[in-house]
Formats: structure tokens, sequence, C-alpha cells
């Protein structure tokens, strides 16, 4: 596998097949995507190519006479690995092992060993580890392909045969340790929701595709020292971090792993644990990168992901970042046109953030009120909820309690309402 890739695998040829030539721009684009994720995996692209197939072919995908064709042309710039764009059987991908004489792989792997390099958290290498395992699984027999014509009579089970059977049987036991490990980080993060869900902060997700730059708003939203890199997914683990939106109220908003074309289904699978910050929050975040050709096609698939997580239920406050990248006024003015609702920031220059933060205050302007309470004096542990969830406007001691102001969620207003001495409703700017 690429994550286990060998010291000399340093350069890669990268090859796109499609079909008819209304795929070809949509395929060129695809491709100049394998060429970002490939560098971010630590692997340099000797060339990239496109090819036309009729049909797939199902010894090689593309047709022998094509197959011959790449495989000189990898021996020609001396590449160490074959990369397709499309996704590859296991007998496609050891038949083009066998042909080229060099490691052959696809999209899927490529992605597999970013997740790999980048995961940090226990739950994310184990959703990664998972996926590995799950992937190698019924490529196994690359590996002992030199056994597996060894001894044995006709019917019987030679040496290769009973190796690949023991390491299946090997592989299988770490899914299923993996799965049981998975399980119960999973019953700790649900845990740790529940305990969060009772300290009642409103909650936001910041979502959308690979290095839009979701990160770097959350740091320049909440002033939080967040990893933040010009790469695709420089961030696999969800990060949570506060912002006091305009009014008082606290928001916790959370960044999540970023999206990709083709994203492998056992990925979008692995990863629904990190990916429940979508389900529970409030509203959504939906960072675009405004610059980009392929904006409108990135939504999409933000929003076909969101719909299998069955988060695309959710509010969404739509965000074109990086609008400062932009020079011509007419593709402003079609973006405009095309999200009407979108909030357009720069979080380089700080534009358009301020908006962004009244937005957010506005999608919560049925969550606060403005009360004002006389607490008793030995309730102190309510003026410490008070000043963990809520803004604190103005408290000061009369007689025998404490008199405090503050703009509070309904989840608190039920904790204090036998206290309140006066209410003014939807005290948050909508």
């Amino acid at each position: 596998m690429l994550t286990e890739k060998p010291k000399q695998i340093k350069t890669a040829l990268i090859i796109g097949a499609y079909k008819s030539p209304n795929e070809k721009a949509n395929s060129a684009s695809l491709l100049d995507e394998l060429q970002a994720l490939v560098k971010t995996s630590g692997l340099d692209v000797a060339e990239k190519a496109l090819v036309r197939v009729l049909e797939p072919h199902p010894r090689y995908l593309v047709g022998s006479g094509k197959a011959q064709e790449i495989a000189a042309r990898a021996s020609e710039l001396e590449a160490d690995v074959i990369v397709f764009d499309n996704e590859l059987s296991p007998a496609q991908q050891r038949n083009l092992e066998e042909l080229a004489k060099i490691a052959v792989i696809d999209r899927q792997q490529v992605i597999l060993d970013i997740f790999g390099q980048r995961a940090r958290s226990k739950e994310a290498r184990l959703q990664v580890e998972l996926a590995l395992m799950e992937y190698s699984l019924p490529r196994l027999t690359r590996a002992w392909g030199h056994l597996s014509r060894q001894g044995g009579a006709l019917g019987g089970k030679g040496e290769g045969e009973s190796q690949l059977e023991s390491d299946r049987r090997l592989v299988r036991r770490q899914i299923d340790r993996l799965k049981a490990d998975l399980q119960l980080v999973r019953s700790r993060r649900a845990t740790q929701r529940k305990r969060r869900e009772r300290l009642p902060l409103a909650h936001a997700a910041v979502v959308g595709y690979t290095n839009v730059g979701k990160s770097s708003l959350v740091k320049a939203l909440t002033g939080a020292d967040i990893f933040v890199e010009d790469k695709l997914f420089a961030t696999l683990d969800t990060t949570t971090r506060r912002v006091n939106l305009p009014g008082g109220q606290p928001l916790l908003l959370t960044d999540t792993v970023g999206f990709v074309r083709n994203l492998p289904h056992r990925l979008i699978e692995a990863f629904k644990a990190t990916l429940e910050e979508a389900l529970s929050a409030d509203f959504l975040v939906h960072v675009l990168d405004a610059s980009h050709p392929n904006v409108y096609e990135f939504h999409q698939t933000t929003i076909n992901v969101l719909e299998e997580l069955g988060a695309d239920t959710k509010r969404i406050i739509p965000v074109l970042n990086k609008t400062d990248a932009i020079k011509d006024e007419s593709t402003l003015h079609g973006l405009r046109l095309h999200f009407p609702d979108a909030i357009f920031v720069s979080v380089l220059t700080g534009r358009g953030l301020e908006e962004l933060l009244y937005r957010m205050a506005g999608m919560l302007s049925d969550r606060a009120s403005k009360v004002e309470m006389a607490l008793p004096l030995d309730r102190t542990d309510l003026l410490s909820l008070l000043h963990r969830t809520s803004n604190v406007l103005s408290f000061g001691y009369e007689d025998a309690n404490v008199r405090v102001v503050a703009a509070v969620s309904p989840k608190v207003y039920a904790r204090i309402k036998p206290f309140i001495v006066k209410r003014q409703p939807q005290f948050l700017p909508a």
C-alpha cells in the first residue's frame, strides 16, 4: 500500500481515463486535483495524461495497447509509481503492476495515504487504519503472488494459498479489533457530546471542500491557535473553539475534515463519527473558495456528502472565501447571482467577517433573551453557569441577592427561570 511505500518511490506518472468527449473537461479537472493530492502525499509528478477509453477493459481498465504505452512511458520517465484517477479493481491493479514492473495505485489509495500521514487523534488513526485494512483485504494476492504457484496437487492447497488464507484471517481479525476499538471511542465521544449538550451553548460546524480556508476562518473568528496549511486535507481531526457573537451569546464553532470529489465511500463511512459534529450542530457554515474555477462543482460535492451523512436538512450559511483573489467584477457578480444568500469574505484581509458574525447571531436570534434576575447568595452555581454559557452584561449585590443582567439561551433560561424579574425576548440582532 502507498502508506508503506519504500523510500525509493518518489516520482509518479498520473493517468486519468474518460469515456466520452463531453467528460474530458471534468476528467482534466479531476486529474489536476489528483496531481495536488499526489504532491500532498509527498511524491513528485513526472507527468500527467488523459486517455480515452471506449469501454473499461477488465484486465487493465484501459486497452492492452494503451496499457503498454503507459508502462513504456513510465519507464522513459523513470517513474516509481503509476497513479490512476479511476478506481482500479484488485485484478486490474495486479495486472498493470505485472506489465509495468512498478507499483500501480489509484486515487482512493492516495487519499488513504494522506489520511494515514495526517491523522492525529486516536479516533482518526483508528478510522484510517480500518479503511486501510478494508481496502487491502481483496488486494492481498499481490503480496503473495510469488508463492501462489508453488507446490500442491490438483485441487490441493499450495504454500502460497495457505499463506494467503492465513493473512486474510489476520486482516479480518484486525478489522474486527479496529471496529471494536472504534466503537469504544465513539461511545466515549457520545458521552462527551452529551456533557457538552448539557452545557447549554449553541453550536455550529464549519464544512466545505478541502483547502477552501475553513481552519483559517475558525482561527480568524475565534482567535484560537489552530493549525493552518495550504494543502489538501490539512485538517483531519475536529477542533472546537468558542466565539462571542454580536449581542453577547457565545457559540461553539467546530472545524471539520474537508471533502473532495470522488471521496471513497469507505472514508465517508469511516469518518462519519468525526463528521457527527455536523449532525449535532444548530447550523452549518459552508465555506467555498470563491476564486476557484470549480467553485460550483465543489459546492455540489459538499452538498452530496452532507446528504449521505443526513446533515443536508440543517440550516446553512454559505460563505464565499478568498474574494480578495478575484479581480474580475463579472465573476463576483455571477457568484452573487448563484449564491444570493452567501456572505462574501476574505480571511486574509478580514473583509466580511463582522457581517458573518451578525448572520450567525441571527441564526440564533430565537435562542437568546435578555433577562434580569435576582439570584440568592447561596446559588453561586447558577452564577458560575451564567459566566460559562452566557453573556453577563452586569451584576451586583443587592440585599440578600445577586442582581444579574445577561443574554441567555433557552436551556439556561429554564435553569434560572424561578429567579427572573424581567425579560426582553429576542435580544440578539437578527
